[in-house]
């Protein structure tokens, strides 16, 4: 308990702030979650949308020292890099994205490049 008025008051208005706080990170945890959802699903039209959204939400935090200015940048940057690289999501149809194809194809060449290697004889 505090003991004196100004103390009391202090202890007030930082429980106040802290709930604040609270609640506009779980905001912004929700919403980088919806994201990275849509990431993960190759939602990228809806991912953009979102990204936007969260964007405002991390420049009001990061305005209102809630989280570090750095920190909302590096998770906007994040994001962002999450979703330039998302692609449509695979049909199950058995065909292969062109992606892991080009990797296949590569890989098989290299092989075949390479001829079987000798064994050293054996000593005795």
């Amino acid at each position: 308990m505090p003991h004196t008025r100004s103390a009391a008051k202090r202890h007030r208005q930082s429980e106040e702030r802290r709930i604040r706080n609270k609640d506009q990170l779980t905001e912004l945890k929700t919403i980088k979650k919806r994201i990275t959802r849509a990431v993960h699903d190759g939602l990228k039209s809806e991912a953009e949308t979102l990204y936007r959204e969260v964007t405002k939400a991390l420049d009001q935090a990061a305005a209102k020292k809630t989280i570090h200015k750095n920190a909302a940048a590096r998770t906007k940057s994040r994001l962002a890099k999450a979703i330039s690289a998302t692609t449509a999501p695979v049909a199950k149809t058995g065909i292969k994205p062109a992606k892991a194809v080009a990797k296949a194809d590569k890989a098989a060449k290299a092989a075949a490049a390479k001829p079987a290697a000798a064994k050293p004889a054996a000593k005795k």
